[in-house]
């Protein structure tokens, strides 16, 4: 008698093959029915996982894409880390990881399969990939697509509450653009500072510590006011306080400041108060999702839990 497949255990079970491989794999979320069904069919069929299949879930030589904007900085610390987890599981089973920085129009050789960073509405990469019939994954929440994110509205209202609950009133938010992760985490801290009836001001921004240090001194030499700083990133947020300190300001005694992404080593002689993000978990169910895009399973998308990380720059308002 053939060995029994998993397609086998998706069949008897009455689920699809993506439901068993998440059973098997253990880390994603699936109901505690259907798991216990799954598990119970392959104990009928004396089902045994072929550790080699579930380790190479992908064949050797095939290839992933990572798609960053032109404007991104592929040496900041948030993408140094990301693609660090990203390799820990690509490597072992020879998958080769691409760096896919701008433009797609030019791909003379499309990868396997693309993860796709900083969505901004109507993006073209997502047209182009969808002409070329390249499997996409978001890094970012987008419906009709696969795609994982941390939970960025609510990690926004996260920090703008650690503010708000300090006695801030007078609230700036550091935003990164028109992309997905700026527009949600704008969207959670407009959210808790209308809870408290808190004066509000944004500014655009790009990603990085020098983007954030230019826009908060500019803007503080204009007149701009405020207590409480919110960055959309963790290195926007130290730029920011730079800025604050060169301009003879105490943080947190004058001006408290909150990141995100909970990026390790900063440079800034306080612990910044931030909201972490999980990148090991968000690299891991990506390449799930990838896997399952490659099976031909059903879309799905998944948030990954934050939370807050608190430091030595947030205080009362003086």
């Amino acid at each position: 008698m053939s060995r029994p497949t998993i397609n086998d255990i998706a069949r008897a079970a009455g689920v699809s093959k993506g439901t068993v491989s998440r059973v098997l794999n253990g880390h994603s979320p699936v109901a505690s029915r259907t798991r216990s069904q799954v598990q119970q069919v392959m104990r009928e069929l004396n089902y045994v996982p072929d550790p080699a299949a579930r380790h190479l879930s992908w064949r050797t030589g095939q290839t992933l894409g990572l798609s960053t904007l032109a404007d991104d900085p592929l040496l900041s610390p948030y993408q140094v880390l990301f693609r660090r987890a990203l390799e820990a599981h690509t490597a072992p089973a020879g998958v080769q990881l691409l760096d896919l920085h701008g433009d797609l129009t030019g791909l003379a050789r499309p990868p396997s399969a693309v993860l796709l960073m900083h969505i901004k509405p109507q993006d073209s990469r997502l047209d182009i990939l969808a002409a070329r019939g390249v499997p996409v994954v978001l890094i970012g929440h987008q419906g009709e697509y696969r795609w994982v994110a941390p939970d960025d509205r609510g990690g926004a209202e996260l920090a703008t509450r650690q503010l708000t609950e300090a006695g801030h009133r007078e609230l700036l938010f550091l935003g990164t653009g028109n992309s997905q992760v700026a527009r949600d985490r704008e969207a959670g801290f407009l959210e808790a500072a209308r809870q408290v009836g808190a004066n509000t001001s944004t500014l655009p921004g790009g990603f990085t510590a020098l983007d954030g240090y230019r826009t908060v001194r500019r803007a503080w030499e204009a007149g701009l006011r405020f207590t409480g700083l919110f960055g959309a990133t963790d290195e926007q947020a130290v730029g920011a306080a730079a800025a604050l300190q060169d301009l003879g300001l105490n943080v947190p005694g004058q001006v408290s400041v909150v990141g995100f992404d909970g990026l390790p080593e900063l440079p800034l002689p306080l612990r910044l108060t931030t909201v972490a993000q999980d990148i090991s978990r968000i690299a891991e169910v990506a390449l799930q999702l990838v896997r399952e895009a490659l099976a031909g399973d059903p879309v799905r998308g998944e948030s990954i839990p934050v939370q807050l990380q608190p430091g030595e720059t947030v205080a009362p308002p003086p």
